[in-house]
């Protein structure tokens, strides 16, 4: 099937995108089957940060790692990102041009458990690093920190073997409280926050930010007590 007439399936009412069912039912099957491969890459690098804190628990008496969410995007999802992007709506497209398909949240206890996570992390043999933003370091405009992390691994099927991108985001407890909220806020206002809100968001970040650096000094305060 050619894009434009992908694209004859698909239209745009008051700025939300419809699909009709027929173009659904065909892409859905076959995006189910690719999930399937973002699932299995899941599964590969959390079991690997499971190991890297279980590891850290016994040498340090303490786990670096609170929690960590994980998802793979609907293949709903997947085709509305790629027809906003103005991309071809196939397979090897997503494939190609989409990073967060399959998505890890890592929520660790002080900002320098999150680099000290990542890089070891990447420096396994069959983890490739495509690509690192460093939000904590740099935050966004509107406040948000975090470090994001695009990863490449290999997944070993029954007669074949096939590299997958994830994106891990790797945060402190503090930056997930609040980019959880900000994010419920800005769809609430679909994306238009009056100023007063976006100011007071920005100056709510910067205080988070300050607490996790002051909570960071204490804990090597008290680690130098042992």
């Amino acid at each position: 099937m050619g894009q434009s007439e992908e694209n004859s399936k698909i239209v745009r009412e008051n700025d939300e995108m419809i699909i009709s069912p027929e173009f659904v039912e065909e892409k859905v099957e076959e995006l189910n089957e690719v999930l399937l491969v973002y699932r299995s890459a899941i599964k590969e690098v959390r079991t690997k940060l499971e190991i890297l804190d279980d590891e850290l628990k016994i040498k340090r008496k303490r786990n670096p790692i609170e929690y960590m969410k994980s998802r793979v995007k609907t293949p709903g999802s997947i085709m509305d990102k790629l027809h906003r992007k103005g991309l071809e709506m196939s397979i090897e497209s997503a494939k190609k041009n989409l990073n967060d398909i399959a998505g890890i949240r890592v929520i660790c206890s002080f900002v320098g458990d999150i680099y000290e996570i990542a890089k070891m992390l990447i420096r396994q043999d069959d983890i490739t690093l495509i690509e690192e933003k460093d939000y904590i370091s740099t935050p966004k405009s509107n406040g948000y920190r975090s470090l994001h992390l695009v990863v490449e691994i290999p997944i070993f099927f029954s007669d074949h073997v096939e590299p997958v991108k994830v994106e891990v985001q790797i945060r402190t407890i503090a930056m997930d409280f609040w980019a959880s909220l900000e994010h419920k806020l800005y769809y609430k206002t679909s994306g238009e926050s009056p100023t007063h809100i976006t100011r007071d968001l920005k100056e709510c970040a910067e205080l988070i930010a300050s607490t996790d650096m002051r909570m960071q000094d204490i804990h090597n305060e008290v680690e130098k007590l042992r």
